[in-house]
């Protein structure tokens, strides 16, 4: 008889994150006719991380390289955006290890499409 893949794998020494997704490190909600963005960069000095918006897809990348343990840290993620954004009301702030991108949304996508009518 088989085995359940968890069982066989739980001896064995995989770390847990090569099986996530680690959308986890960051927090994407809509207020007040923006959308917020959070982003955890902790350890990044403000001119490590980069934010760019590029037709509705906001990028932001951070590269860190620690000299004294000889290591080097990256990020990229790139974020897509459902409605049309105020591209010169972007602003971004980075406090306490956390990159805040503020995406304001456009009066005219605020509201779009058609309404459906629902029978009954």
């Amino acid at each position: 008889m088989l085995e359940p893949a968890n069982t066989w794998t739980q001896g064995l020494d995989f770390p847990s994150r090569l099986f996530e997704s680690g959308s986890n490190d960051y927090e994407l909600y809509e207020e007040d006719g923006e959308f917020v963005l959070s982003v955890e960069l902790p350890g990044f000095d403000p001119s490590e991380i980069t934010a760019s918006w590029n037709d509705g897809v906001l990028n932001v990348a951070g590269e860190h390289e620690d000299e004294h343990r000889g290591t080097r840290r990256t990020y990229h993620r790139r974020f897509r955006f459902p409605k049309a954004i105020d591209e010169d009301g972007i602003e971004a702030e980075y406090r306490n290890g956390i990159l805040t991108v503020r995406l304001p949304v456009t009066v005219e996508s605020a509201v779009s499409g058609t309404e459906i009518e629902i029978e009954s």
